[in-house]
């Protein structure tokens, strides 16, 4: 997508909207530390945010660690994990992550897209949440929220969350990109909905091509 001027110009009237809209906009996941927002971000897969953190407490007590999530019995991890849907996959790839991370980065959390992405269960989306929310470098996690809203606000024709991300990069100063993102799921998640957006409810309706149409 060509990146102009006005587009431009749109783009960060969105994002000082979102700005004032949701000045308390934060990252959902409860955690402690790198490693545990990593765990979070992988069990918030195909669920809440909310689940996810019901879950978490029992689940970070039992592996305080990247050497006790290597060592993990996958039975177990899977029944602390259960309600979260698709668990056994998570559970391999939790346990498959943090094998890498004892074997090649000491145990800690790598702050960095070139060594985070290869990690199991680990895309470029984690890898945002993970660099935004625990280390302080800007990211912009495309997840579904993200990737309708830009469409919708005419900020990319893209489908695929990379690219999506690349629009949304060269749209967006690079200091607001974290931000930008948790204020973006807060309006898909509270006013902007895949079926029934919001629309007259909405302090972006002015902004939106879809309004009106």
């Amino acid at each position: 997508m060509r990146i102009s001027d006005p587009l431009r110009a749109h783009a960060r009237c969105i994002a000082r909207l979102l700005a004032q809209t949701y000045p308390d906009a934060h990252c959902a996941l409860h955690y402690a530390n790198p490693l545990q927002l990593l765990v979070a971000t992988i069990l918030s897969a195909q669920c809440t945010d909310v689940r996810v953190n019901l879950v978490t407490p029992a689940l970070f007590a039992r592996y305080p660690d990247a050497a006790a999530f290597a060592a993990a019995k996958p039975g177990e991890l899977e029944e602390l994990i259960h309600s979260t849907g698709f668990f056994r996959n998570k559970s391999r790839n939790i346990i498959a992550c943090c094998r890498q991370l004892v074997e090649k980065h000491r145990g800690e959390v790598p702050a960095t897209m070139e060594d985070l992405v290869p990690l199991p269960g680990i895309g470029r989306k984690t890898a945002n949440v993970i660099l935004g929310n625990a280390f302080g470098v800007p990211g912009i996690p495309v997840d579904t929220h993200v990737g309708r809203l830009s469409q919708r606000m005419g900020l990319t024709e893209a489908t695929d969350p990379v690219k999506i991300e690349r629009d949304l990069a060269g749209l967006i100063p690079r200091k607001e990109w974290t931000m930008f993102g948790h204020r973006m799921i807060f309006h898909g998640r509270q006013v902007c909905h895949a079926r029934k957006p919001l629309c007259e409810q909405c302090t972006l309706a002015g902004l939106c091509p879809r309004v009106g149409v």
